[in-house]
């Protein structure tokens, strides 16, 4: 059901089953799935493309111009997959001439007054909890959770299944599986609990910690412990996807605990 009192743009593109309520306002360079809730007071602005079955509380804005000097007025989208959800008065602003394009995954939840700026990418299966601030250009892989209050500075990379303490500031690249805390942001040990859940087996999360311990632990630097890792680890995917995201963290990982 649509509300008469809603303002939709005639051109905007809303797919069967979706209920926009009264005083959403949804301008015309907009395509939304099939079976989605838009609750009222949220604004869709033009180049959003919401998938299905999402739902947008009130006072969420989608697709806002970015709040970059260096935008130019291009042609750009924000892009939400399937089955996530936009708590109150969160706000996506949409790309730039460097991505074209901010995305969010399938699956994802997006609490109260998170914002993600220009150019990012989250991927699937993401939890941001209230009050996340997400700069510019920053990749959030599948499955990361962020607590609440957390900074992330532009063009950081969060790898996958990791988990960030709250009130944390994000500055180096978080590698996946892990846990981060403390100020400044260190690792503090394995995601064993989030990994159990997601049906990793005791073996994988062995050898994570065994991989991780050679990194942080054994007090060699990145370089040495990353050829040991290479050299001794047994071949895994899990091992893969670490050795994978350092080689190309450039700008560095966060440390250890000191």
């Amino acid at each position: 059901m649509i509300s008469p009192l809603a303002h939709i743009h005639p051109d905007a593109k809303i797919g069967p089953g979706t209920v926009v309520e009264p005083f959403a306002y949804i301008t015309a360079d907009v395509v939304i799935g099939n079976n989605c809730w838009i609750g009222p007071h949220a604004v869709i602005m033009d180049g959003a493309r919401i998938g299905n079955d999402c739902r947008v509380f009130p006072g969420a804005v989608i697709s806002a111009i970015p709040q970059d000097l260096k935008f130019e007025g291009e042609q750009t989208t924000t892009e939400i997959g399937n089955n996530t959800t936009i708590r109150e008065c969160v706000t996506i602003n949409r790309g730039t001439k460097d991505r074209f394009k901010t995305s969010v995954g399938a699956n994802c939840l997006l609490m109260a007054y998170v914002h993600i700026a220009h150019d990012c990418a989250v991927g699937n299966n993401v939890i941001l909890a209230n009050s996340v601030n997400v700069a510019g250009h920053v990749e959030i892989e599948d499955w990361a959770i962020l607590e609440g209050y957390v900074g992330v500075s532009q063009f950081v990379k969060i790898g996958a299944h990791s988990f960030v303490a709250g009130q944390s500031g994000v500055r180096k690249n978080v590698p996946p599986f892990v846990k981060a805390a403390r100020e400044p942001l260190a690792y503090v040990g394995v995601n064993s609990v989030g990994l159990r859940r997601r049906g990793f087996s005791n073996e994988s999360i062995l050898q994570i910690e065994d991989i991780y311990r050679t990194l942080y632990v054994k007090g060699l630097n990145v370089s040495n412990a990353v050829a040991i890792i290479e050299k001794e680890a047994p071949d895994s995917p899990e091992k893969n996807t670490i050795l994978e995201f350092i080689r190309n963290s450039k700008d560095g990982i966060i440390r250890g605990i000191a």
